[in-house]
């Protein structure tokens, strides 16, 4: 039997330092903005908030053979979910080291597999924002792209992070796991 739970997830959180052109587009386009942070899901839903001890020390030994590697925000594109339904994201580059890294978290929880239920398996994003009808997103989108000044950073870890309750429903870092020589 699972043990997953939509209150948990292991992500990659920009710097704060980057956040702010981000947030700007998501408090006017994200209906999730208050609860999460930016971030890029590798592994959601995840394990209960008791099991995060557990969890890190067989993270631990998978990160250490990553090591950290930069990635970019520079594009944007959209899912549709159904007929008029969209979310619009940032796709990290290089996708591959993303991906890898998924893979191998994964491996440690192969039954935490949501993220890679879907036609073409894991897609690294950055959700902004939410729109319906096709029109509209393509106008976003257009427009997000045309002011954005593209972002690099450097992952050197994962987070772990968890919500409570409504009203208190709001992510937070609960424990990171280093990448590469950090982790030693």
């Amino acid at each position: 039997m699972s043990r997953k739970t939509y209150t948990t997830a292991v992500v990659i959180i920009p710097p704060v330092n980057l956040w702010p052109p981000i947030q700007a587009i998501r408090c006017e386009h994200d209906r999730h903005v208050r609860r999460w942070m930016p971030h890029i899901n590798l592994i959601y839903p995840f394990r209960p908030k008791e099991e995060f001890e557990f969890s890190v020390g067989q993270f631990s030994r998978v990160c250490k053979n990553i090591e950290p590697f930069e990635i970019k925000l520079e594009e944007f594109f959209f899912f549709r979910h159904n007929r008029d339904c969209y979310t619009i994201w940032l796709a990290p580059e290089p996708k591959e080291a993303m991906v890898e890294l998924q893979t191998m978290l994964w491996n440690v929880v192969p039954d935490c597999d949501d993220a890679r239920k879907y036609e073409g398996g894991f897609t690294p994003h950055l959700s902004v924002g939410q729109a319906s009808g096709e029109a509209t997103v393509l106008q976003l989108l257009n427009m997000f792209q045309a002011d954005w000044k593209t972002m690099l950073f450097t992952v050197n870890e994962v987070c772990l992070i968890w919500r409570d309750n409504p009203p208190n429903d709001v992510f937070r870092v609960v424990c990171t796991v280093s990448l590469g020589h950090l982790n030693l």
